[in-house]
């Protein structure tokens, strides 16, 4: 990291004075304080946090298991021969690891699970993983907090890409249309809606009576003519979902005012109108 960034290791009780000393000056430092607790260090740099970030934690040394501590990861034991001689056979018996031997040596039956996560390593899994030579963990630095111009947050910031926080933008504006659509409070990403909306209704109010617009002229035709009407459905169906199976083609005919014809027209007119264009919001 020389050139790129400094790493300044101390006791937590002076990292936290000398932070308390500078808060006359710079006030936001006092967000790192609840975070200074703990086996910790500081590294500053002026360089991108995530390639700094990067370069931090590839860097791994293996270590043996030692007794008492917890293990990170899983531990398993693979079968084979562990060129020890039978007067260990013991040894694996106390801990319940089937062997045998072959040619004068211990040889290791079956895979064995010996840690989990968490679990404390005993002095016999520690021994044991000793004499056959496996160093299981890995140490390394982790970041855990960003202080960035007086903003704290977790370094788990650093993983979002520019699709992360479009997504979420994204999420957030179809929150906003549907609660503006609900209580029927316009804003500019639920007018769009509230104008399609309309204009259906229009539609649908003229083709029930004998207003015309230029927009329903279309819809009357095909509803005066069933079979071009289910032909515009299916042609509709078949490019909106091609992977779905069509849908059964039923008889249309033009609905009647005495009859409600709003609910068929709305039924009708859900295939030409009720979706390609409103998801484009």
């Amino acid at each position: 990291m020389r050139g790129k960034a400094v790493l300044l290791m101390g006791k937590n009780t002076m990292i936290r004075k000398a932070i308390r000393d500078h808060l006359e000056k710079t006030p936001a430092l006092e967000g790192l304080l609840p975070h200074v607790r703990g086996n910790i260090g500081l590294v500053f740099t002026n360089g991108d946090l995530a390639d700094v970030r990067t370069k931090l934690t590839e860097l791994k040394v293996q270590a043996a298991a030692k007794g008492g501590s917890i293990s990170p990861i899983e531990v398993i034991v693979p079968a084979g021969n562990t060129n020890m001689e039978p007067t260990k056979t013991s040894f694996f018996q106390a801990l319940s690891i089937p062997t045998k031997i072959n040619r004068g040596t211990i040889e290791i039956i079956n895979d064995i699970h010996l840690l989990t996560v968490g679990q404390k390593v005993n002095l016999s899994q520690a021994a044991l993983l000793q004499m056959l030579g496996i160093r299981p963990f890995q140490y390394g630095l982790k970041v855990i907090t960003v202080y960035d111009s007086g903003a704290v947050y977790p370094a788990a910031v650093l993983d979002l890409t520019d699709d992360d926080i479009l997504r979420k933008f994204f999420k957030g504006v179809n929150n906003v249309a549907a609660v503006s659509l609900q209580i029927g409070y316009p804003t500019v990403v639920s007018v769009p809606h509230s104008i399609m909306n309309g204009y259906k209704h229009i539609l649908a109010i003229s083709v029930a009576t004998e207003y015309t617009f230029p927009g329903s002229e279309k819809i009357k035709q095909l509803l005066s003519d069933p079979a071009a009407f289910a032909a515009a459905q299916a042609a509709a169906a078949a490019s909106a979902a091609p992977a779905v199976g069509a849908a059964p083609t039923a008889e249309v005919t033009k609905p009647k005012v005495e009859e409600k014809p709003e609910e068929e027209v709305d039924e009708d007119m859900g295939g030409l109108f009720g979706g390609d264009e409103e998801e484009g919001y």
